[in-house]
């Protein structure tokens, strides 16, 4: 083992000093990639459906948020469409359609039947359409797949993109 003089314990610690500005960076911003469309997220979507305080009976919530993709700042005011095959309704029907609005810190909840298996997969539909919206957004759509027909939520953030 070598021996440990002032010497090289003095040259190991003036090596470190020069070194840490190399090592200690500030933190690179990180842009929030926007939340792409998904394939068969616009199955039986209903354009204008209402906006709601709740689809049908309840008792099942959906939320999330959704942010400018970037900067990942909150969109307040923005409308997100939801459907599902319910326990009350197939996700085809108007009654299992409703939408409502992000608030200030750009979250949405909204609260409907439980949702059930249509073709094996419990699964909701979520949109956001720039076409009922005045925000310079791109239209999203997305078929989110629960991991159990038990769950009694779905999150779902989006990212949205300028058009």
């Amino acid at each position: 083992m070598p021996r440990q003089t002032r010497r090289s314990i003095l040259a190991t610690g003036a090596a470190a000093v020069l070194a840490a500005p190399m090592l200690i960076r500030p933190a690179a911003a990180q842009t929030l990639a926007p939340t792409p469309t998904m394939r068969g997220g616009a199955n039986n979507y209903r354009p204008g459906a209402p906006i709601v305080e709740r689809i049908g009976g309840g008792g099942f919530w959906t939320s999330g948020t959704v942010r400018r993709a970037s900067d990942g700042a909150p969109l307040p005011g923005r409308r997100i469409q939801v459907w599902a095959h319910t326990t009350e309704g197939h996700e085809r029907d108007a009654r299992s359609h409703g939408a409502t609005r992000t608030d200030a810190d750009g979250v949405f909840r909204i609260e409907m039947p439980q949702i059930v298996p249509a073709f094996g997969q419990p699964h909701g539909h979520l949109a956001y359409d720039a076409d009922y919206d005045d925000g310079g957004f791109r239209t999203v759509f997305l078929r989110p797949v629960m991991p159990s027909a038990a769950d009694t939520t779905l999150r779902v953030d989006f990212v949205l993109v300028p058009a």
